[in-house]
């Protein structure tokens, strides 16, 4: 079985919120290439609120089942900013699963996570180098905080964190819609 590109998989991610915004009675939109900061626009049938969707897609490989991002996910907060963290699974047979988050809970998550990592030795002692990497886990564990206050910082993301946020589609705070 040839390797799918990560292109493929965010499209397919991004299709499959579309889908379950306009199955909601929802009006919703793929947002222009290049679009900054969104990748889709939604809106209630009255145009009375509109939110930017920032769809995250990963397949379940890997160890950490965590999703990409970057340092500027960080400070990327408004209040009708928010992201779809969507796993299509392994085969194309198992079910989609999306988390629905609001971009402060994203920020928050991110910069203090990575802070407690930075702050905890890795191999053999050393410090943890900052890069342009950070990584949205559903579980925070497998870092061992050295100090008392990362060690509440990661208590917030443990295991099961996310189960609040899990086809949570009432955070975007959109009037309910005829759907089907």
């Amino acid at each position: 079985m040839s390797k799918i590109s990560s292109t493929i998989v965010g499209a397919a991610g991004e299709y499959h919120v579309l889908s379950q915004l306009l199955r909601r009675g929802w009006i919703a939109a793929l947002a222009p290439d290049g679009a900054p900061n969104m990748d889709i626009l939604v809106t209630d049938k009255n145009s009375k609120k509109l939110c930017a969707i920032q769809v995250k897609t990963r397949r379940d490989i890997g160890g950490d089942k965590g999703w990409h991002m970057r340092p500027k996910h960080e400070t990327m907060v408004a209040n009708d900013l928010f992201y779809v963290f969507v796993d299509v699974g392994k085969k194309p047979s198992d079910t989609t699963v999306s988390y629905v988050l609001p971009s402060s809970v994203v920020a928050a998550c991110i910069r203090d996570c990575h802070q407690v990592w930075l702050d905890t030795p890795g191999k053999g002692g050393r410090q943890h180098k900052d890069s342009d990497v950070r990584r949205l886990l559903p579980d925070y564990s497998s870092i061992k905080p050295i100090t008392e206050k990362g060690r509440k910082t990661l208590d917030r993301y443990r295991s099961g964190w996310l189960d609040a946020y899990r086809e949570n589609w009432s955070i975007l705070r959109l009037p309910e819609a005829d759907a089907f």
